[in-house]
């Protein structure tokens, strides 16, 4: 029996019956020993939305004690401490047609782009019968995903998604891709952006009647699509895009067709490539293709809707071509080093960015060691180019949950302490040459400055392979304030003084747009400038308390639009 809610007039979130029939198993993805996460009990992933208790209960699971409770013993929130203070990617896409184990297919794919969001997972088949089926869940994609799951997603083409919430809390409700049933059909879709405009479209759509059902910006393209009066239905999907603003690499299933979208600007990636089979497959990064054994075709262009379907692959334009704005820190921060994106190698990006910061801001040093893990491959440049030997001075743990119970005596930089291990053999009595991606706020960079001098560093160094951040950014990655950023408020030599390093120095601005050469003007860097390709209409402003910084599930629901005013 289909679980329907109401999701507008027009239409209605849905989740259809897995197909239990389905007899036609591939080969297993999972060792034997692998079970489903106990906790996935509390969170069902197999509802597109969460049912009343889930809805209007999570503080029975994720409450903030009482004053009157004793506190001692609290869990760290690992995720909500200022200590993981990176730009966050709000999430990464998959699109697979044509292949008779999609949703596995699906399901790697993810996993490859795990890095792009840790919240929640999702996968959208459709059935041989024609049945948009979908499952999602709160965690990573091995959290949400085991083999019994995939078994009642069959179908040969499906979509996928991994998110980090910047426009929506982080519940299940707003875990994508989004499943919705309208006059025509049904429809599914994954996003990876920001929309600057959300909030006037969903008033807009609301003033005439539209119940939504989320806090996510992706809703706002389904009610669009659904009060469309345009023909064929990729023309439903232009029609809803032309009254988009913002950052949206988006792709939609039907019962019959896959469709991938890109904005205008082409603010963030979006590639195609196809297996040995014909299958095409559609991703945020090319890594996810390596993965799955899918060979890189080309990029989705700024402003192009790819439809797939059993006549092939059609382009369509989206609507009048702008210059294009693509996501700079994709190349400094967000993507695999394994990538291609923007048609560029991210691994030699931040090899040069590190090249380029040894040749303009030199040091006598003794080793040079890496903030891990994004700020690995830029240390071997500056090492490269400096000669100075590269070792590894800080380890990383890549097992840290989302809370610690910390004991009742404080340790002091206790967040950072869990992420990173300095190596005294390393470090002790050298002058040492950090190499770090960003800063942001500064409370980081500082604590890894006095954990390396608790380890014996003689001096430390601080080398940044990116301009200073000092604007937020609107299109789909999570940055704080223009206020929270420090090198919005410090200068350099300020910056330096604050997180304690016997110097400091950024990869320079005018260097990193030579560097690019002739595709300079190709890419967006509003937050090193202010500069916004899109108008934003709304802003961000400081969160108060520091309890609602990065995630949904912690804090009252009044906080859920919190941080962003018109």
């Amino acid at each position: 029996m289909a679980a329907t809610t109401s999701f507008s007039s027009s239409l209605s979130l849905i989740t259809k019956p897995n197909n239990s029939s389905y007899t036609n198993k591939p080969l297993p993805l999972f060792p034997k020993p692998f079970l489903e996460p106990p906790h996935l009990s509390l969170l069902p992933s197999s509802i597109s939305t969460p049912p009343p208790s889930l809805i209007h209960g999570v503080s029975s699971y994720f409450s903030s004690p009482s004053p009157s409770e004793d506190n001692s013993h609290a869990p760290f929130d690992y995720h909500n401490d200022e200590d993981d203070e990176k730009p966050r990617e709000e999430c990464g896409v998959v699109g697979i047609y044509g292949d008779p184990e999609a949703s596995r297919l699906c399901y790697l794919a993810l996993h490859a782009l795990q890095h792009r969001g840790q919240e929640g997972a999702g996968i959208v088949t459709v059935s041989p019968e024609k049945v948009l089926q979908t499952i999602t869940g709160v965690g990573l994609v091995s959290e949400v995903f085991n083999e019994s799951k995939l078994d009642q997603l069959p179908g040969e083409f499906a979509i996928g998604h991994v998110r980090y919430s910047t426009a929506g809390a982080s519940m299940l409700k707003n875990v994508q891709p989004f499943v919705a049933g309208y006059r025509f059909g049904s429809i599914g879709v994954a996003h990876n952006g920001n929309l600057v405009n959300y909030k006037t479209l969903r008033a807009m759509l609301e003033e005439n009647g539209s119940i939504f059902n989320t806090s996510s910006d992706t809703e706002v393209v389904l009610h669009l699509i659904a009060i469309s009066k345009a023909r064929p239905f990729f023309m439903r999907i232009i029609d809803a895009c032309e009254k988009l603003q913002g950052a949206y690499s988006m792709v939609f299933v039907t019962e019959d067709k896959l469709v991938a979208v890109r904005d205008p600007y082409g603010f963030r990636p979006l590639v195609m490539g196809r297996r040995s089979n014909g299958a095409v497959v559609f991703a945020s990064e090319t890594c996810a293709l390596d993965l799955i054994e899918a060979t890189y075709e080309r990029e989705v262009y700024p402003g192009e809707v790819l439809v797939v379907d059993k006549d092939g692959v059609k382009s369509q334009c989206l609507m009048p071509k702008f210059e294009p704005k693509q996501c700079i820190f994709e190349h400094i921060y967000f993507s695999l080093p394994n990538s291609i994106v923007f048609g560029r190698s991210v691994y030699e990006s931040r090899h040069v960015f590190g090249e380029i910061l040894a040749t303009e801001s030199p040091v006598e040093c003794d080793v040079v060691i890496a903030v891990p893990d994004s700020g690995v491959v830029a240390a071997l440049g500056y090492a490269a180019k400096s000669g100075v030997p590269f070792q590894q001075g800080l380890i990383r743990s890549h097992y840290v949950g989302r809370t610690f119970i910390e004991p009742s005596q404080k340790i002091r930089d206790f967040g950072v302490k869990l992420k990173l291990s300095p190596v005294r053999g390393v470090l002790e009595g050298k002058r040492v040459v950090v190499v770090d991606d960003s800063i942001v706020r500064g409370t980081t960079s500082s604590k890894i400055v006095r954990l390396l001098r608790e380890a014996g560093a003689k001096e430390v160094h601080m080398r940044i392979a990116s301009p200073p951040i000092v604007a937020s950014c609107y299109y789909g990655v999570d940055t704080p304030s223009s206020e929270e950023l420090i090198s919005n408020r410090l200068s350099v030599e300020e910056i330096n003084e604050f997180i304690g390093s016997d110097s400091l120095a950024f990869l320079s601005f005018d260097t990193l747009k030579k560097h690019l050469g002739k595709d300079s003007k190709s890419f967006c860097y509003a937050c090193f400038t202010g500069d916004y390709p899109v108008k934003p209409t709304e802003v961000k402003v400081k969160r108060g308390g520091g309890d609602f910084i990065d995630d949904g599930l912690v804090g009252s629901f009044e906080n859920i639009e919190a941080g962003w005013v018109r």
